[in-house]
């Protein structure tokens, strides 16, 4: 996620592209966003909802014209480089020989003439899949650097605590015989027995210890996603949602709602907020998911295309949740609304199969994470030619990766928090600040080299200096607005 310079992998269509950019998006945060829609208010969270789409839309642009100009600084650094050997070679020139001297003095035009006069040259293509990581070394001085992956490792210890959560309290929900058809009206608490003298508590810990020990030492080894994996996830998702959404439309429709949502209510919107960008993230993984594109010219209209369909996705599946459930019965996972209503589901291998589909997605996607987790504590304290000991290497950083992690979701399953604390904070670094910095020094790096003329092909449709700073200030506010909400919460209590 946050490595340096790799393969680009087999291609695909745009087309592809856009589905794999879908199913990278929506993922665990659009289970907990109907219980912050409710909590918010419907009218509040649209707007909401809306504008941060469109901020991510903007820093994704942001991330995709940095992508492009890191692929111009390394051509332009291989260029140098063949000058420097073509100087070496034509040292057995004499000096008074012009063609020798012509061959070995340094090139000073910007390389933009070099473009030009080959025709068929851009060197703006992104053909080479330069991470995050990557991308914040060659722009970043050493502090940003440090900084960059100080906010990515945050960043992942979230998705793991909320990855280690979302599984013991889907199976908690399901074992504890949460499905009798009065159940939906019912609201359970820790302490409630599970079976026999085990609370549910105590019954989530229970799982979430097995969850560690089964899905734990892959953090000490490398572990990959297939192709044929990502496949049956993405099918299951797909099912998934689309049974929600016409159940919960069905039920509309019949006027049985229960849903009385409030139009706004502002005491929701940090939380909204946090799960918001949490949901629209994939800054991150955008080298990954657009340098195999093999047609890159639409490549704008494509990321536009899929936040369009996103955000109508995410709109839709929270409008028909909190219309058709009362607010106060929503699960902070929201497909275990469907397990113990027998008014919006009756067949129970259906209620099985939507309690259990966060535990089959999230437990293929946790291995993954914690794998990157890993990897990103090396690269943070790599040094040049240096290399760990043997238990620090296989040993130190697989247990630092997933202790922290599991000890947050061992004392709290509050889905719905751990997603919003995650996305409001580091979630803010990596689909705001980070993107616009990116961008920001991109362009002050290669105007020296590339010349006042160049027209990067990729560039943000938001160039002004202006967006930028735009984005920045919204990051800040964001933030103290966000901390400012939980301190006075938390001196309320």
């Amino acid at each position: 996620m946050a490595g340096g310079i790799t393969e680009t992998g087999e291609p695909y269509s745009p087309f592809v592209g856009l589905v794999y950019m879908f199913n990278l998006i929506v993922g665990t945060g659009a289970l907990t966003m109907p219980k912050a829609f409710a909590a918010a208010g419907w009218a509040v969270s649209l707007a909401l909802i809306s504008f941060l789409g469109f901020m991510s839309y903007m820093t994704t642009t942001f991330v995709i014209e940095a992508m492009a100009a890191a692929n111009a600084q390394l051509r332009w650094k291989r260029r140098e480089q063949e000058e420097v050997e073509d100087s070496d070679s034509s040292s057995d020139y004499s000096d008074d020989d012009p063609v020798g001297r012509s061959r070995s003095e340094p090139e000073t035009k910007p390389i933009l003439s070099v473009q030009r006069s080959g025709g068929h040259v851009d060197h703006f293509d992104i053909v080479e899949r330069v991470e995050m990581g990557q991308m914040a070394s060659m722009f970043f001085n050493k502090v940003g650097v440090n900084m960059f992956y100080i906010c990515i490792i945050v960043y992942l210890y979230g998705d793991l605590a909320i990855y280690a959560a979302a599984v013991p309290i889907s199976l908690m929900e399901v074992a504890c015989g949460n499905h009798s058809c009065s159940a939906g009206s019912v609201k359970y608490n820790d302490t409630d027995p599970c079976w026999g003298p085990v609370t549910r508590k105590n019954a989530y810990r229970v799982f979430l210890s097995v969850f560690t020990l089964l899905l734990g030492p892959f953090t000490f080894f490398n572990a990959q996603k297939t192709k044929y994996l990502q496949i049956l996830t993405s099918l299951m998702r797909w099912i998934a949602f689309t049974m929600m959404i016409i159940l919960s439309l069905i039920r509309i429709g019949k006027g049985t709602g229960e849903g009385h949502p409030p139009a706004a209510s502002l005491m929701g919107v940090p939380n909204l907020f946090g799960v918001c960008v949490y949901s629209f993230m994939c800054q991150h993984s955008l080298p990954s998911l657009v340098t195999p594109i093999s047609n890159k010219k639409r490549v704008g209209g494509l990321v536009l295309a899929d936040y369009v369909l996103i955000l109508g996705f995410y709109v839709l599946l929270s409008l028909t949740a909190i219309f058709c459930f009362n607010s106060s019965l929503l699960h902070d996972m929201y497909t275990l609304n469907f397990t113990d209503n027998c008014d919006v589901l009756g067949v129970p291998v259906l209620r099985y199969f939507l309690g259990l589909f966060p535990v089959f997605t999230i437990s293929t996607n946790f291995p993954i994470i914690a794998v990157t987790l890993r990897n990103n504590w090396k690269t943070l304290f790599h040094r040049e030619g240096g290399t760990y000991p043997w238990v620090v290497d296989r040993v130190v950083f697989p247990l630092i990766t997933l202790v922290p992690p599991i000890v947050v979701a061992f004392f709290t399953h509050n889905l719905e928090s751990l997603v919003g604390i995650t996305g409001a904070y580091a979630g803010t670094g990596i689909q705001y600040v980070v993107p616009a910095f990116l961008v920001f020094y991109a362009r002050r790096h290669l105007e020296p080299v590339m010349g006042r003329d160049a027209v990067n092909k990729h560039r943000s449709p938001f160039r002004h200096a202006f967006w930028v700073w735009f984005v920045l200030l919204w990051a800040t506010f964001c933030l103290m607005f966000v901390t400012a909400n939980i301190i006075l919460n938390d001196t309320k209590k």
